[in-house]
């Protein structure tokens, strides 16, 4: 018999020649879809790609010497930006006129208004790098945002506020030592910028422990930082990928459509070509 022409004693239900898997030999291929059973689950090899990837970026276990030195790289580096912190409050900040006598230097005013603007400008710009070392860690310390970017943040400030105190306080203070030592009794000259308000004290003789307009910066760190962390987005505070970024069927895909059902057992099988 030709494949025109089936052979009406055949049982409908006899291939005539091996099916492809997963088909039914009485249907023509382009009839019959595939089985939902054939089908891979939409959403198993996304999920697949998003879990290992939030495993590998973000669920990760922080190693405690990793994290330490993280920190103690933060706290050296805003060290390092107390110098031209300090050195940005000696320009601002005025210098005070004093008199040469012969008990030493006194002020030429009663009640002089420059180191009140001295503390002023200190706790204005102290506040600001606070600020700003808050912002930027938190975009640079992406993966160690929380407690972690926190304690560099205050850390960092701590030891920064003491650097650019003393940085600024010695600038010009050489010549002023210098005029005091040697200036006759009667001659005006300035003192340099000084705190009144801010300090560090010494616990146990072997820890300092700084106060007043020196815990400033600090305080603007931790506000700032903790406003950030209150503000973001994302549960973990770090940057979570997309899950469609890892997938490339849409969240939306509808469902299978439902498999036909099997031809009669009496139909007549299509002709083969």
């Amino acid at each position: 018999m030709s494949p025109d022409n089936p052979d009406p004693e055949r049982p409908a239900d006899e291939p005539e020649r091996p099916a492809p898997p997963g088909r039914s030999g009485a249907t023509p291929p382009s009839a019959e879809p595939d089985s939902p059973a054939e089908l891979d689950p939409p959403d198993a090899a996304p999920s697949t790609a998003y879990q290992s990837s939030l495993e590998l970026s973000f669920d990760e276990p922080r190693r405690p010497l990793r994290v330490a030195a993280t920190v103690l790289g933060v706290v050296l580096a805003l060290a390092v930006l107390g110098v031209p912190f300090g050195l940005l409050w000696a320009v601002l900040a005025p210098d005070t006129p004093v008199l040469k006598t012969a008990e030493g230097a006194i002020y030429t005013e009663p009640q002089p208004e420059q180191p009140i603007a001295a503390d002023g400008w200190f706790s204005l710009l102290g506040l600001a790098f606070g600020l700003l070392v808050a912002l930027a860690l938190w975009f640079v310390l992406r993966r160690r945002r929380g407690p972690v970017g926190l304690l560099a943040a205050v850390l960092g400030t701590l030891v920064a506020a003491p650097v650019a105190w003393q940085v600024g306080r010695r600038v010009g203070l050489a010549t002023f030592e210098r005029l005091l030592a040697t200036a006759p009794a009667g001659q005006a000259f300035t003192k340099p910028a000084d705190l009144r308000a801010g300090g560090v004290d010494w616990l146990l003789g072997v820890l300092p422990v700084p106060h007043g307009s020196l815990l400033l910066p600090a305080f603007g760190a931790a506000i700032m930082y903790t406003l950030l962390a209150g503000w973001s987005r994302w549960p973990g505070l770090r940057p979570e990928p997309d899950p469609a970024g890892f997938s490339w069927v849409s969240a939306e895909t509808p469902a299978p459509p439902a498999a036909p059902e099997p031809p009669a057992p009496d139909a007549a099988e299509p002709p083969r070509g």
